[in-house]
């Protein structure tokens, strides 16, 4: 191998270049192959939940009255760019702090001030 032309360096470094790139191929077919297995298996359990809540519910469903309010609730609160779970903190943190139960209290709207 000291005295080695151009023309086997050049059939070398080919077949080096294409033994990678066949590896890579079939490394993209395996992870190909691989991720239709886990979309398919995801669609079935998809398609299981599915059967189960429609065996599960009934073919129809009847219009729901609207609830009636609380006793003592004041109607319906706005929210504006805040999360319900921290409009339901800061209620509870004012009716606290003016010491009188949260049904004795009307929010009419909350929103972050910026």
């Amino acid at each position: 191998m000291a005295n080695i032309g151009i023309l086997d360096t050049a059939i070398v470094a080919l077949l080096g270049y294409g033994v990678v790139f066949f590896g890579l191929i079939l490394l993209m077919i395996v992870v190909t192959i691989m991720g239709k297995c886990f979309v398919a298996a995801e669609n079935r359990k998809k398609k299981a939940v599915e059967a189960a809540v429609a065996a599960i519910t009934p073919a129809e469903i009847p219009a729901e009255e609207p609830k009636p309010l609380a006793p003592g609730s004041a109607g319906e609160l706005k929210l504006h760019d805040v999360e319900p779970k921290t409009a339901a903190m800061l209620m509870a943190i004012v009716a606290d702090k003016m010491g009188k139960p949260l049904n004795e209290l009307r929010f009419i709207s909350i929103k972050e001030v910026k």
